[in-house]
């Protein structure tokens, strides 16, 4: 019988900060905020978590975030960690905090980020340390900044399966559509692809609007074992299959420019929850660029490679579609303070699996899967998420 984490660990509470533009108030300000919420969300007090896993913040100058967290917080906890797999670091952090609950090093996890790139960093300052994340002696003086490297992913996308940019720029209207019914959208105002094509060129072949936002806030989500779940909530939401894959490093070493190791973490989630891509009945999928949605689509298998493209323009990815995705607004529409983007995922899937998103619920969500990815696909993480009726 193969190890799995399927059904052992559940999420039990989530909250989130203020974000978008959140002045005056640091990354570890925002992420105890935020973990404040969570555990009244939990009904939970802040002396049962024996674990905190976070990210850590560009605007913070702390190297051991989790352990400046706790300190804050006032919790001395025993087991902790400072993960950095770039924007596969919130996927990872909840795949490791399953582990470590299930291997008995921890009773109940906190799962931690926060940052403030719009409002603690000036812009030249947030480029700056984007531009400083690739390798210090082969891509940094050639100007290759993580925009570029998924660029050039999206152009070789377009060159060999014929995806154009309309195409693209659907993801960005559909995600502007999906934000115009969350409370607390950093942009809510409509686009349209027209909009979207007549916006700033970034880098080819992104426009502005094709682009993340740069955000400020923090999300929290705690997790413990399924025994214990029970005796915070009536709405547990489960782990049941956890993957990662690491490909590269250097963009140009990448193995193949239309075909990331997605493939290979979502095989390996969807293998431990026993379940297929067409189980899935609502998604959180790391938006930093509109093409990244797109080949995420063909790697976590809703579509066939090389369709995501007339997928997203038939309007799979919205309410009616094959797979609703990102619908709080995603990282294009919602928020991004860097790291910490993905956890609105992870909240926001929470939250359509309990059946509380309001008017931009999918109705009858069982099953939900999150993806997150970084450093131009280097990083991977995949989490399969289910409720209590998928058991």
């Amino acid at each position: 019988m193969p190890r799995s984490l399927r059904g052992k660990v559940a999420i039990v509470g989530v909250g989130q900060s203020p974000s978008g533009r959140v002045p005056s108030r640091s990354p570890l300000d925002l992420t105890a905020d935020a973990t404040l919420k969570a555990l009244a969300d939990a009904g939970m007090d802040k002396s049962e978590i024996d674990g905190v896993l976070t990210g850590n913040a560009f605007a913070s100058s702390f190297h051991r975030f989790s352990i400046a967290l706790s300190e804050y917080l006032n919790i001395q906890p025993a087991y902790s960690n400072t993960l950095q797999v770039s924007g596969a670091t919130a996927g990872a952090a909840v795949n490791t905090a399953a582990a470590a609950i299930h291997a008995g090093l921890a009773d109940t996890v906190l799962v931690a980020c926060g940052d403030s790139l719009l409002t603690g960093m000036t812009p030249d300052m947030a480029i700056r340390a984007m531009t400083e994340s690739r390798d210090q002696q082969y891509e940094m003086p050639f100007g290759i900044p993580v925009a570029n490297t998924f660029a050039m992913t999206a152009q070789r996308h377009m060159k060999e399966y014929g995806t154009t940019a309309e195409q693209f720029a659907q993801v960005a209207v559909t995600f502007r559509e999906h934000a115009s019914r969350t409370p607390g959208a950093q942009k809510t105002e409509p686009i349209t692809i027209e909009d979207v094509l007549n916006s700033k060129m970034v880098t080819t072949p992104y426009h502005k609007l094709d682009c993340s936002l740069i955000s400020d806030g923090a999300v929290a989500l705690i997790l413990t074992s399924a025994e214990k779940a029970k005796d915070y909530t009536n709405d547990p939401i489960y782990i049941l299959g956890g993957g990662e894959y690491y490909s590269h490093e250097h963009i140009f070493l990448m193995p193949d420019l239309t075909q990331t190791g997605a493939v290979q973490s979502a095989k390996k989630a969807y293998e431990m929850a026993g379940i297929s891509a067409n189980d899935i009945d609502v998604a959180g999928i790391y938006d930093c660029f509109t093409g990244t949605v797109v080949m995420m689509l063909e790697d976590l298998g809703f579509c066939k490679k090389g369709e995501g493209g007339a997928f997203v323009e038939s309007g799979e990815i919205t309410y009616g579609g094959k797979i609703p995705t990102n619908t709080h607004g995603g990282m294009l529409s919602y928020a991004h303070p860097g790291i910490p983007a993905a956890w609105f995922h992870f909240a926001e899937v929470v939250r359509q699996l309990r059946g509380s998103c309001g008017e931009r619920q999918v109705i009858g969500a069982e099953h939900g899967l999150v993806h997150t990815l970084g450093a131009g696909f280097s990083t991977q993480a995949t989490t399969v998420l289910g409720t209590e009726s998928t058991l």
